[in-house]
């Protein structure tokens, strides 16, 4: 079995449990592969670190990976869809963060979870993902989002105007902060806090979220992902900020968007001690009584 590994090379809380999840992978006689990037932060704070072999772009991995594993939060684990695309590499989240919707494995279960993979006691949860079309190009060509798509004003206090479509019909023109398309994984995340509703990972549908609408009766809205949703931006500011997950750039009004279902999925591991309901109840502390 070969496991790629990924991380950030920020956080030094996750050292520990980078260096337990490794040596727990070579105990069981897994071949490794990191991320260069990760290796070099690694080699700096665990002394005796050795040399394994490295990896850096997704043609490196597409072939002969059985899974790679994300060590750190959500955030990154959403930095991996870009290494995997269409290659079917299932991920495994090792949450080192705080909240984990994604990163389900813990410091607490790592052991279960190790042991439960290898001997293949898991399923796969696969998720769609959204890819943004423009008539010019947008993030290196990395255009697509496990989590959601957002527009949003940038340098200035004003709020911007998004012109939305569904198929060339128009929807609305948004006057608000930002507008934010997400998907059903996405819909726990920036969505949640803006308003928008929890979407169950096989619903087929995009969430559209306004950020801070002007209009108080314009509310988040539900639409098939087989929709194409377009967009053209336009404010007193020259230059507007567009992100995928966790990248951004900055955009301008000459910029026209399509946003749309990518036609391949992304695989999670899911163990048998976890699936979105229980996730869901324990993260957002549902049926607790948190009366004094």
């Amino acid at each position: 079995m070969k496991i790629a590994l990924y991380g950030r090379p920020v956080n030094l809380n996750q050292v520990q449990l980078a260096e337990a999840l490794i040596k727990n992978l070579q105990q069981h006689g897994v071949e490794l592969i990191i991320h260069s990037n990760y290796l070099m932060f690694l080699r700096q704070h665990i002394p005796g670190f050795k040399d394994m072999p490295v990896f850096s772009t997704h043609e490196e991995i597409r072939e002969g990976v059985d899974f790679l594993f994300s060590i750190g939060g959500d955030g990154t684990l959403l930095d991996t869809v870009c290494l995997v695309k269409d290659a079917k590499i299932p991920l495994v989240g090792i949450n080192a963060g705080r909240l984990g919707f994604l990163s389900s494995v813990s410091r607490d279960n790592l052991d279960f979870a190790m042991e439960s993979i290898l001997k293949g006691h898991f399923s796969l949860d696969e998720r769609s993902l959204l890819r943004v079309d423009s008539n010019k190009p947008l993030f290196e060509g990395e255009n697509i989002a496990l989590n959601d798509f957002t527009l949003h004003k940038k340098e200035s206090s004003s709020m911007i105007t998004i012109h939305t479509y569904l198929n060339g019909d128009y929807l609305n023109s948004y006057w608000a902060d930002g507008i934010l398309i997400s998907t059903p994984t996405g819909s726990t995340g920036y969505s949640l806090s803006c308003g928008g509703p929890i979407i169950v990972p096989q619903s087929e549908s995009f969430v559209i979220t306004p950020i801070a609408p002007h209009n108080l009766n314009v509310r988040p809205i539900v639409v098939a992902d087989k929709n194409v949703i377009s967009l053209e931006v336009e404010g007193r500011s020259q230059h507007f900020m567009a992100t995928m997950d966790s990248r951004s750039v900055t955009i301008d009004s000459s910029y026209q968007l399509a946003i749309r279902k990518e036609n391949y999925k992304i695989r999670l591991v899911r163990l048998s001690t976890e699936n979105f309901l229980n996730t869901l109840r324990k993260k957002l502390n549902w049926g607790l009584d948190t009366r004094n």
